[in-house]
């Protein structure tokens, strides 16, 4: 699979997936911390998939096994239990949704002799080197990874201006420059966001995450209007790992004074897009979705 197409063309096949599983109805989930995995077997249920997931100890919300036919607990790092569990079931195709806490990686994981191997032999240790080794290893055991918006296509993050309120001129300098930086630090796999203002970043993502990120460059604004720009990284593996927001999103926005909200349109995920966009025009945030042919040197295209 091209790792550098947009989301919509991961979806062209969708249709085909669909018709030619049919027959065989189950569907893996290795599922983390949120929403997103409760979403996903929901819209399974009701497709008339019978999902069998993988969730990790002190990570995965316990309300999932309300929506599934069966939820093996794991720790992170037991790669040869999971592989067991879907071959018990016969799964040969699966989706990894949700978060795993960076800092909890460091407390709990254990791996097993798989895990050990697996680890030795990644040449590189960036978050999605590791998903795409991960995924290979999963597809030499016989088990497909398949697009996290399988099934969920509501979610992609549409291009346009969302809200009432649009970026102002200022605003528009400080996404271009925001934008190149969040690429940067992408590449580097810092992480996916930056918050900027008057050409000033004010903070960079790192494992600790979104909403501390915007708490951060929010207070160091003074709380004075700063733009959030939150994309994929530049060979982003489409099948995983999308830069996420939601309404949590805008209120910690609007909670520490941030202005404006830059996802990155096609490859990048919306939870409750509706609810977000009231949130926004509540607080009289901007929320807007770009793609790298909007961005140039000049500025917005």
């Amino acid at each position: 699979m091209n790792q550098t197409v947009g989301l919509h063309d991961n979806l062209k096949v969708t249709h085909n997936l669909e018709v030619t599983r049919k027959l065989e109805m189950k569907i893996g989930l290795i599922a983390g911390g949120g929403q997103f995995p409760i979403l996903f077997s929901k819209k399974a249920v009701k497709k008339g998939y019978t999902v069998f997931a993988a969730g990790f100890h002190s990570e995965t919300d316990k309300i999932l096994l309300n929506h599934v036919e069966e939820l093996k607990w794991l720790y992170l790092g037991q790669i040869s239990k999971l592989i067991k569990y879907f071959r018990q079931h016969h799964i040969t195709e699966a989706v990894m949704l949700g978060s795993i806490k960076k800092t909890n990686i460091f407390k709990d994981i254990r791996p097993d002799f798989k895990a050990l191997s697996f680890i030795a032999k990644t040449a590189k240790t960036h978050d999605d080197s590791i998903l795409t080794s991960f995924a290979n290893l999963l597809a030499k055991e016989g088990i497909q990874i398949l697009p996290s918006t399988f099934l969920l296509p509501e979610l992609i993050s549409p291009k346009g201006c969302w809200t009432k309120r649009k970026p102002d001129k200022a605003e528009k300098k400080d996404i271009v420059q925001g934008w190149k930086i969040a690429k940067e630090i992408g590449k580097l796999d810092i992480g996916q966001c930056v918050v900027i203002s008057n050409g000033t970043v004010l903070a960079v993502e790192a494992i600790d995450g979104t909403d501390a990120t915007i708490k951060r460059g929010g207070l160091l604004s003074h709380k004075n209007g700063a733009v959030v720009v939150k994309l994929s990284k530049p060979a982003q593996d489409l099948r995983f790992d999308l830069p996420s927001s939601g309404c949590q999103t805008i209120e910690r926005m609007h909670k520490f004074g941030v202005g404006v909200l830059v996802l990155e349109a096609e490859k990048s995920i919306a939870f409750d897009r509706e609810e977000m966009i009231d949130l926004a025009n509540k607080y009289h945030i901007s929320i807007i979705g770009y793609t790298d042919d909007d961005i140039s040197p000049e500025g917005l295209t």
